[in-house]
């Protein structure tokens, strides 16, 4: 009877998480879209404003295809407090309907304003609207869906379940790439329809994975630590009856109300150590340059030059290479730990981006930068992927979490908007091609890389087996 209560209770659990997971799903879904419009952004917006120098239209590009990652910087940064204020579920679904707005509105942006086409390169202010709204959401979700999974996962299992949130937004990823492929061969491979009608699809896409992470929140409870933090206990047992077990449940209710009553709340409680390590973990995340790859690998891929199909078809197998190791991941986070997790893929991703930067340079031709592009995105994806995400869903401490974790999302969003951002301008930069012939922000990611893993062997503790009370015992001031 005990085994099979126990498998019922993880089957449970294991749902809920698949549930918030959702989420990132979004994330993923809505993060590389960008990747299959963006050359009709370009074409449509920014390539007509002539009047623009080369530096200004590489700036104004940044900002069109990266506004959804502000917005995110918004999101996330309001998440924690809405997350604690109407619950993790109810911000999951506020989430879920501004996403389903945005993404509609961001494919068709003259709608309500002109007709379809009518408003030429003035659509960008009404685009770049909508994909800040998009990005808020996505914000939103980034924060909470982790969030919710750390607060009902047992601890023996919390790794693999948080690493579900990653596992999603790169299985989103990896959909949005096959879906892009299947709306650009639509159009037989014709860049003017794909330029006038298919990115209009593309970015509309995104309303589908929005709705079902609508039903699937609906369909949830909050999480134990809310109810108890929001005086509504008998819930809070109910549910970890179902998921632990009625002895498991009072003990622990028993450490949510201690962890909540030993420290004030203020952001500062445990010293200002958690919040750096927070922060530079989001930092540098993004500074590796996942998102170079993840969002521009159709440009990567032109720029060494295949056709716009080669370059799609490419694209779904580094995606589908970022998925296969984020299930690596899932199943290596609770055993080998989380910083030789982050200190391995810091190395293996310094040596692929070095090797980027050097093709590049040289001119090298053949498979060889897809082989290395492959080989990057695997070691993102076993260690900086899905192992941060963890590590912020464990680190902080219950009567801060909110807070910090907004900080640290925050902190996230904005790394991730400044590499997309200023990716184009470096790779558009006609002085540095003439140099490094699009290579040199691939040699710098290798270098952030390298400080990456130097930054967790040296500052980041092991969090790995214990309970999310347990650690806040790292932080407290002596």
């Amino acid at each position: 009877m005990s085994s099979t209560t126990k498998s019922v209770n993880l089957g449970l659990v294991m749902g809920l998480a698949i549930g918030a997971a959702l989420g990132g799903l979004l994330f993923g879904y809505d993060t590389a879209v960008i990747n299959g419009a963006v050359e009709s952004i370009k074409h449509n917006f920014i390539d007509p404003r002539t009047a623009l120098d080369e530096l200004e239209r590489n700036n104004l590009f940044g900002w069109a295809t990266g506004m959804a990652l502000l917005g995110c910087v918004v999101g996330s940064a309001i998440a924690g407090p809405l997350a604690t204020k109407i619950g993790r579920r109810g911000g999951m679904m506020i989430a879920a309907i501004l996403f389903f707005a945005s993404s509609i509105l961001s494919g068709y942006p003259e709608a309500f304003l002109a007709p379809l086409g009518g408003m030429g390169v003035d659509a960008l202010t009404p685009f770049m609207i909508y994909r800040f709204a998009g990005g808020v959401a996505i914000g939103m979700a980034s924060l909470i869906s982790p969030m919710y999974i750390g607060e009902i996962a047992p601890p023996k299992h919390r790794g693999m379940l948080v690493t579900f949130q990653q596992l999603a937004i790169v299985g989103g990823i990896l959909l949005v790439a096959v879906v892009n492929l299947y709306i650009q061969r639509a159009g037989g491979g014709d860049e003017a329809w794909l330029h006038a009608t298919g990115w209009r699809y593309m970015l509309a896409s995104c309303a589908i994975p929005a709705a079902l992470f609508f039903v699937a929140a609906f369909l949830m409870p909050d999480t134990p630590r809310w109810y108890v933090m929001n005086g509504k206990e008998d819930k809070a047992r109910t549910l970890l009856t179902q998921l632990d077990g009625a002895k498991e449940a009072e003990a622990t209710i028993a450490e949510i109300k201690g962890s909540m009553n030993q420290h004030s709340g203020k952001l500062l409680s445990f010293g200002i150590g958690v919040i750096v390590v927070g922060i530079l973990l989001s930092v540098f995340q993004q500074f590796v340059g996942i998102n170079a790859v993840l969002y521009y690998s159709n440009i990567m891929f032109k720029n060494i030059g295949l056709d716009t199909d080669d370059a799609f078809l490419q694209t779904v197998i580094v995606m589908a290479t970022n998925v296969l190791f984020t299930l690596v991941a899932t199943f290596t986070v609770d055993s080998w730990g989380r910083k030789p997790l982050l200190i391995l893929g810091g190395f293996i991703m310094a040596v692929a981006m070095f090797a980027m930067g050097f093709m590049f340079q040289t001119h090298f031709q053949g498979i060889g930068l897809l082989g290395a592009a492959m080989l990057y995105v695997a070691g993102f994806a076993l260690s900086w992927g899905p192992v941060v995400w963890v590590m912020l869903s464990e680190l902080f401490p219950n009567s801060i979490k909110g807070k910090a974790m907004a900080i640290a999302v925050a902190a996230q969003w904005i790394s991730n908007f400044v590499v997309t951002w200023s990716f184009l301008v470096i790779d558009g930069d006609s002085h540095l091609n003439a140099m490094f012939n699009h290579g040199f922000a691939y040699y710098l990611y290798g270098a952030f890389s390298i400080l990456s893993a130097l930054f967790v062997w040296k500052f980041v503790p092991e969090t790995k087996g214990k309970t999310l009370e347990a650690i806040e015992s790292f932080w407290k001031k002596s």
